[in-house]
């Protein structure tokens, strides 16, 4: 069964189910995908994603999963060139300037923004204010589109259609086009607000372009108002390795919590901090595993097994038990 999110509903039901491929496991939060797995007997479970979660990346030292790394770009890419702008009229003049001349050049590109519509509350851009400023001021004459989640299925198709036929030059949307979307011809992404996104979606909207290989842009349009938010940005300007910048959100934000479900913020490691002591917890997980190898129940290592139980509770039978 290949299927979205309805997967998780109750009226999802299998009889035996032995295996679990979640892609883009960074759209899951921890209950989703431990539902997914509930609904089986301790089914293999295989995640996928470029831009792992810094849950993810502490689990991996935990012994919660085990990674296989696809290193190499895809044939023909090219890294992308990725800048920080500031948001004012001579940082946009710089990133439109650029989309404009690929334009010129029959090449395609994306503006992306946090909001669908403007809002009194939050202060960012909205795709539908944006669409129609750029209609008259930076991208005047060009042929632009609107992509958001609140258009009805069969417009926002119509719209995808004449994008990825080349009817449109640019489309301005939401996050919607973080995923599924492959334009080779598009070599422009120009994402307003920058600061309010979290690196996986960073890295994904940046994974829209170069798909069709020669040189690509990502402008990063933002005036980052926390450190956090500034070291981000950095991150996403000095690589495009999607490994290096889950490390970087693994500092930035920490590991969560890898027995409970905060997927970011202060760790359960009550001596090591990741990604500081990483050496250091994954020879505790090699450790760790040689005795339980020898010593599966702990039965010979009784205080071991007692600080287990005070952290699993009543799991810790079934523990033992698998």
């Amino acid at each position: 069964m290949v299927g979205t999110h309805a997967l998780l509903e109750e009226g999802a039901e299998f009889s035996r189910l032995g295996l679990v491929v979640i892609d883009e496991q960074h759209r899951f939060g921890v209950e989703q995908r431990a539902v997914l797995r509930g609904k089986g007997e301790e089914p293999d479970v295989l995640v996928m994603t470029a831009t792992p979660i810094p849950r993810t990346a502490a689990m991996l030292v935990y012994g919660d999963l085990d990674l296989t790394e696809l290193r190499e770009l895809p044939a023909g890419r090219d890294p992308i060139t990725t800048t920080v702008v500031e948001a004012s009229p001579l940082g946009r003049a710089e990133a439109y300037q650029t989309l404009r001349g690929e334009v010129e050049a029959r090449r395609q590109g994306f503006v992306v923004c946090p909001l669908v519509d403007g809002s009194d509350k939050v202060q960012a851009k909205a795709a539908t204010e944006e669409f129609e400023r750029l209609g008259v001021d930076e991208l005047a004459g060009l042929r632009i589109g609107l992509l958001h989640g609140q258009l009805r299925s069969d417009d926002k198709e119509s719209v995808m259609r004449e994008f990825r036929d080349g009817h449109l030059d640019v489309l301005v949307a939401t996050t919607v086009v973080e995923v599924g979307i492959d334009v080779p011809n598009a070599t422009v992404m120009v994402i307003e607000d920058a600061d309010r996104f979290g690196l996986s979606q960073l890295h994904q909207l940046r994974g829209r372009v170069g798909r069709g290989g020669g040189t690509s842009w990502c402008y990063l349009i933002a005036d980052p108002p926390t450190p956090e938010a500034e070291q981000r940005l950095e991150a996403m300007a000095a690589s495009t390795d999607g490994f290096l910048l889950a490390e970087s959100d693994l500092e930035i934000r920490g590991a969560g919590e890898v027995f409970g479900e905060r997927q970011a913020g202060f760790t359960d490691l009550k001596l090591g901090r990741l990604p500081r002591d990483t050496d250091v917890v994954i020879e505790a997980r090699r450790v760790a595993e040689e005795i339980l190898d020898a010593d599966p129940g702990l039965t010979e290592n009784r205080a071991l097994r007692e600080e287990v139980t005070d952290l699993l509770g009543d799991a810790v039978d079934f523990l033992f038990k698998s």
